[in-house]
């Protein structure tokens, strides 16, 4: 577990911005059903001063308006399909679009970020993580 701790650290530490981490995280979450990931990134996110409304409509990101930015909207695409990568295969249109609005390195430690939330979500759902622990 040190070493997940070694990429965690990695990963908040790479320059990308914390709400952008935690809505991604918190996305994935949601894909994946992860009761305490999702209650986790959620509380992060209010802490961090992200309105409700922008949380609770996180699931329709899509059709929120301007509640996300571009470059939001461009890495929750990207989350969608590397947490999805044996359905969508990380297509080119959703590369595309991630790799318009962030540098190689960063599109790079956000591919790993998601990775890593999928990896949380399995550990955390296959251990049987209560919401809250």
């Amino acid at each position: 577990m040190r070493a997940v701790g070694g990429v965690y650290t990695y990963v908040l530490n790479s320059g990308l911005p914390k709400i952008l981490l935690d809505l991604v995280f918190l996305r994935a979450s949601q894909i994946n059903g992860c009761a305490y990931c999702i209650d986790s990134h959620s509380r992060d996110l209010q802490e961090e001063g992200v309105p409700v409304e922008k949380i609770m409509l996180l699931q329709a990101w899509r059709e929120a308006g301007d509640f996300f930015s571009t470059k939001e909207k461009a890495a929750l695409q990207w989350a969608e399909e590397v947490t999805r990568v044996s359905e969508t295969h990380a297509s080119d249109e959703a590369f595309a679009a991630v790799s318009a609005e962030f540098q190689p390195k960063e599109v790079s430690d956000l591919t790993i970020a998601i990775g890593l939330i999928n990896l949380f979500n399995r550990l955390a759902i296959s251990l049987r993580r209560p919401p809250g622990s």
